[in-house]
């Protein structure tokens, strides 16, 4: 088993955290089968050097996705793919990304004066608009 090369794109601008940007593109790379169980991830420090982050930014990712059962690290042997994650793990870790985007949303609306009913207003506005924009791409 070699070490697979790991091709994320990182957007340090989306206001999502980077170690859930990682989290959820390993998981999208082993649902779409581009890594497999048995696969073999690049060391916490190879990846954090490789995507320019720090260390611990790949090792909250890791250890999250340990937590998950998707990889397991081996001392002395390596970071390791173990299985397809069943749905229920898969749902949480796409909750728990879901969460953060939203508390950091929140948070930067209350620090520039926004009260609740407008954040909420926003929100609500933002979803019927991206809905209908959403339905008009599928007709086509």
């Amino acid at each position: 088993m070699t070490e697979k090369k790991l091709t994320l794109h990182l957007d340090f601008h989306s206001g999502l955290p980077i170690y859930t940007q990682i989290v959820n593109q390993i998981q999208s790379l082993l649902v779409n089968k581009i890594l497999k169980p048995g696969d073999q991830l690049p060391t916490v420090r190879a990846l954090a050097s490789e995507l320019r982050v720090n260390f611990n930014t790949v090792a909250r990712a890791y250890r999250i996705l340990d937590e998950a059962r998707i990889i397991s690290t081996q001392q002395g042997r390596g970071t390791y793919i173990t299985e397809i994650p069943p749905p229920e793990v898969s749902e949480k870790l796409r909750h728990k990304s879901l969460e953060a985007l939203t508390q950091r949303f929140i948070a930067e609306a209350l620090r520039l004066g926004f009260s609740e009913r407008e954040i909420s207003q926003m929100v609500r506005d933002s979803l019927k608009v991206t809905k209908e924009t959403h339905n008009k791409e599928n007709i086509k």
